[in-house]
């Protein structure tokens, strides 16, 4: 990925640093995506949850392989159209948006991998 942003009129938009950053964080959404792939599949194929997402619930089901195909896929094309609009605030703003809901996706399967835990050890 190149840093370098120019905004409208050829305007320098972000330090390099913030630059970094950012890219740093389209990176942790790509990484947060597959981890949210692997437990989603963990969670389903264990009959412990079901596929929120009504839209590829049947690729979780029946074919775990493609699912993460795609779902990685979506998110990097995603990800890939944000990075290359970075000049624009309002991709920056959804670089971000992505990110917390990765993060709070992330939150809850650690909460339910913990409540599994606790009832499994609680017997």
């Amino acid at each position: 990925m190149s840093l370098s942003a120019k905004g409208r009129g050829g305007i320098q938009i972000g330090t390099e640093q913030q630059l970094r950053w950012l890219e740093g964080i389209v990176k942790w959404v790509l990484v947060l995506n597959l981890i949210d792939a692997v437990l989603t599949l963990l969670w389903v194929r264990a009959g412990l949850a079901e596929e929120a997402n009504t839209l590829i619930d049947e690729l979780v089901n029946e074919h775990a392989v493609m699912f993460v195909v795609v779902k990685l896929s979506l998110v990097g094309m995603g990800s890939w159209l944000l990075w290359n609009r970075r000049e624009s605030p309002l991709a920056v703003v959804a670089i971000f948006s992505v990110f917390v809901a990765y993060y709070a996706i992330l939150a809850h399967h650690v909460q339910y991998a913990s409540t599994l835990a606790g009832n499994w050890f609680r017997g």
